[in-house]
């Protein structure tokens, strides 16, 4: 037994362009046209519909009613590609997508109810989802593809769960899959309009006075096929549910690149970032489908024509690393925002580009056992850092096989998760503990002991190495308290072999 959702996105050559708007700017009048010499509206926004602007207006009349009207081109090779977007974001939830071009995508659910916490759960999770893409979304499930599809074009949104959750059909007398009545009540009103048949097939239906799915699953299947050929029953069937109607999966991309165009050229970073924020959801959404982490990305911000043609410069890229693989959308929205936040922009931006460079593997999270175990794990901090300050100014300090303290480390630009180690040294002799801050530098305490005393709380550990290189060290290391009560390492220095050497501090303890 199947169980299929629709997300039908009946505003998708609007949402294409409008889903980049913040809520600030999505009140002005915005609308999309067809070409040619007497383009007409396809769609318009709600603010641009409350004045009057409706599809099928001439642009010239949508402009009297609306001085301010923003206009953008219809464009279908983007309508495509937001279809595919929405097909990649939803392969988290399944791996059986299917697209139904050409504002459609049909998802197989039944497997993953219990993954999602039931159907509610899921169904809110794939509406929310959708909208958080910035798409204008109609949910509709049925036991077949086509008949959720139908039902998302008819206007259906309220989800029939009484048959959706029941087996939709078994084996008749006949030895052919019968449909529940159920499901056949609810199909029989819907316009054979609404279906992809041929539509003089219909046409000579509709003649004959046989307008609804009702009444042509009335006639008899005989003199049915005889007046409209058999690949119109065929569709009949498969509708509901006595025939197999398998669908081509839909297979996501190898590597995400997202694009989202802008309806309007814009400079604010903050309108920039709110569209960013819609790609984050596609690319989360296609890394856990994958089961994958981000670890580099890339945002191309591409400039107006003329700056192009003028400078030579098609876009502004901002390429970034994580600190470990990540699929989070908290995580990469909260870092990209960071990262924007710096970036000079030479001149408008028209379209937004986020690919994936480099990923990597990434186990699931493990459910909890009761509500609200779920945990949301914070950015980490040294992304917040080298997203604000950049890559260059963080760097990730390494253990390296060293007894010298100013030399046991060594600067890494790997910054990726790493499983613990050894650090070279012989394992058979635990380390001592070690102070958090190292000084770059050890400065001498003579003049502060003399002032007041310090409490030598563990030690020493002597540390003698380095005579082949020239910077040998032999020195006595404590772990002390000094009169403001911090916890510090300090050692005396036995270089020259004098029992009575100089005072040392070499860092703190947190």
């Amino acid at each position: 037994m199947m169980l299929w959702a629709c997300l039908l996105l009946p505003s998708l050559a609007l949402d294409v362009y409008a889903r980049a708007l913040p809520p600030a700017d999505a009140a002005k009048p915005f609308a999309i046209a067809t070409g040619g010499r007497a383009p007409r509206v396809v769609g318009a926004n709600a603010s641009a519909q409350a004045v009057g602007i409706r599809p099928g207006l001439l642009v010239s009349a949508s402009l009297a009613l609306a001085p301010d009207l923003v206009l953008r081109s219809r464009n279908p090779d983007a309508e495509a590609a937001a279809l595919a977007a929405v097909a990649t974001w939803a392969t988290q939830f399944t791996p059986a997508v299917a697209l139904a071009p050409p504002d459609a995508v049909l998802v197989e659910i039944r497997g993953s109810l219990r993954l999602f916490g039931g159907l509610p759960k899921l169904a809110a999770k794939l509406s929310a989802g959708a909208r958080d893409l910035g798409y204008e979304v109609r949910l509709t499930l049925a036991p077949t593809p086509i008949a959720a599809l139908l039902f998302a074009r008819a206007g259906q949104t309220t989800a029939r769960l009484e048959f959706s959750l029941r087996a939709p059909s078994n084996k008749g007398a006949t030895g052919r899959l019968e449909a529940n009545r159920d499901f056949l009540d609810a199909l029989a009103p819907l316009p054979l309009a609404l279906t992809d048949a041929d539509p003089d097939a219909i046409a000579a239906l509709a003649a004959a006075g046989i307008a609804t799915i009702g009444q042509a699953c009335a006639l008899p299947r005989a003199s049915l096929a005889r007046r409209v050929g058999a690949d119109f029953l065929l569709l009949l069937d498969r509708v509901c549910g006595r025939a197999a109607d398998p669908r081509p999966p839909f297979l996501p991309p190898p590597r995400y690149t997202g694009k989202i165009e802008l309806p309007a050229p814009v400079e604010n970073i903050e309108v920039l970032a709110f569209a960013v924020n819609r790609l984050v959801h596609e690319l989360s959404g296609w890394l856990t489908g994958r089961g994958l982490g981000a670890i580099e990305l890339e945002l191309a911000l591409a400039h107006e024509r003329h700056v192009r043609e003028k400078t030579g410069m098609p876009a502004t890229n901002v390429r970034f690393a994580l600190a470990a693989p990540t699929r989070e959308h908290a995580h990469l929205i909260a870092v990209l925002r960071e990262r924007l936040a710096r970036v000079a922009l030479p001149a408008p931006v028209e379209s937004i580009v986020l690919a994936t460079l480099t990923t990597a593997p990434l186990a699931g999270r493990n459910l909890g056992l009761l509500p609200g175990d779920e945990v949301v794990a914070a950015v980490p901090l040294v992304d917040r850092l080298r997203a604000r300050l950049g890559e260059d100014a963080v760097r990730l300090v390494a253990p390296h096989a060293e007894y010298r303290p100013e030399r046991a480390w060594r600067e890494s630009g790997d910054f990726r998760a790493r499983p613990a180690g050894k650090s070279g040294l012989d394992s058979s002799n635990p380390v001592p503990p070690r102070p958090v801050w190292l000084l770059s530098a050890p400065e001498p305490l003579g003049h502060l002991l003399e002032a007041q005393p310090w409490v030598l709380r563990d030690g020493p550990e002597r540390i003698e190495s380095g005579w082949w290189d020239g910077a040998d060290v032999r020195r006595d290391y404590f772990i002390a308290e000094n009169p403001r009560g911090e916890t510090v390492w300090i050692y005396r220095d036995h270089r020259y072999g004098i029992d009575d050497g100089e005072w040392f501090l070499h860092g703190v303890f947190a």
